[in-house]
């Protein structure tokens, strides 16, 4: 082997050597301090794009539990007016029973009715509930004695999936609950939630002034606005039902999407430290033997 002192390509080789040992090193470490495998986009450029991907979805469907959540919320509030409303609905039948009473004075069915109309005022206040300024109930509108109301169809709609899907969507339901409580003229069986003018003399259970006198009404009318509140109860739990269904969905699909992520990302503790175990003694090992090899020229002199 021809010895000269120009050029050292064996110390060229052990620098270079020691150059990617400290690159591998210095990877490892950086790896291993973040928790993340793709410390640049070069170490897996296919792996990078998707979790990107997957990471945007997780974060959409965060978004949308979250939604779902409050959306709980106002159905858990409406629910709750509407069984106060229920529970009102039931006292005032009671006050009616308990005026039928022969034993009962005037004056005795004089604070009867001051109860019973009061509870009229109340039962009309729910109706106007509202939760973060959004009316719980859709509204109703009266002229010339007659009481139009909103679309019983009145809806919110929730998106319950991080894509938007439209088949996904489900519609919270404003109830028009006042129509509940709203007769066409004397008769309790015309009672309705439909949507619509109820035309002629109507009658309210519900109303701002209290203005009925507990004389005026049947009891049938009471068990009547009484089976409304119960559908509309009856919706609003099963809308709540679905809502409960897709949180605990979007919750699954979310711990899989992590698993997903954290498989392309996430750094293997075990197997990183190992490499950098390796790394490190070839490290050492390559800026020794580079000590050795830029010595070996010094041999030429031996020569002289």
């Amino acid at each position: 082997m021809t010895i000269n002192i120009s050029s050292n390509v064996t110390a060229s080789k052990a620098a270079l050597a020691l150059s990617k040992n400290t690159d591998n090193l210095n990877k490892s470490l950086r790896r291993l301090s973040s928790g993340s495998k793709l410390i640049n986009s070069s170490d897996d450029a296919a792996g990078v794009a998707v979790s990107m991907k997957i990471d945007s979805e997780i974060n959409r469907n965060r978004a949308v539990v979250s939604n779902i959540q409050n959306a709980l919320s106002f159905t858990e509030v409406q629910d709750g007016a509407l069984n106060s409303a229920a529970r009102i609905v039931d006292r005032m039948s009671e006050l009616k029973v308990q005026s039928m009473d022969v034993s009962k004075t005037s004056a005795d069915k004089s604070n009867y009715n001051t109860e019973f109309q009061s509870l009229q005022k109340q039962l009309h206040s729910l109706t106007q509930e509202k939760f973060n300024g959004i009316s719980l109930f859709a509204g109703a509108t009266s002229s010339g004695g007659a009481t139009t109301f909103g679309s019983t169809s009145v809806t919110v709609s929730l998106s319950t999936t991080g894509s938007g899907a439209t088949d996904s969507s489900v519609s919270i339901h404003k109830a028009v609950l006042l129509a509940a409580f709203t007769f066409n003229g004397t008769s309790a069986s015309s009672a309705t939630t439909a949507a619509g003018a109820t035309g002629g003399s109507n009658i309210a259970i519900a109303n701002s002034s209290g203005s009925l006198s507990i004389d005026d009404l049947a009891i049938s009318f009471f068990t009547k606005a009484l089976e409304n509140v119960s559908s509309l109860r009856a919706q609003n739990g099963a809308t709540a039902s679905r809502l409960l269904i897709a949180e605990d969905h979007l919750r699954l699909s979310v711990s899989n999407l992590e698993a997903a992520s954290s498989r392309i990302k996430d750094v293997d503790v075990a197997t990183e430290s190992t490499r950098l175990a390796k790394y490190n003694i070839l490290s050492q090992a390559s800026a020794a033997m580079l000590a050795q090899a830029n010595q070996a020229p010094s041999n030429s002199l031996l020569l002289l």
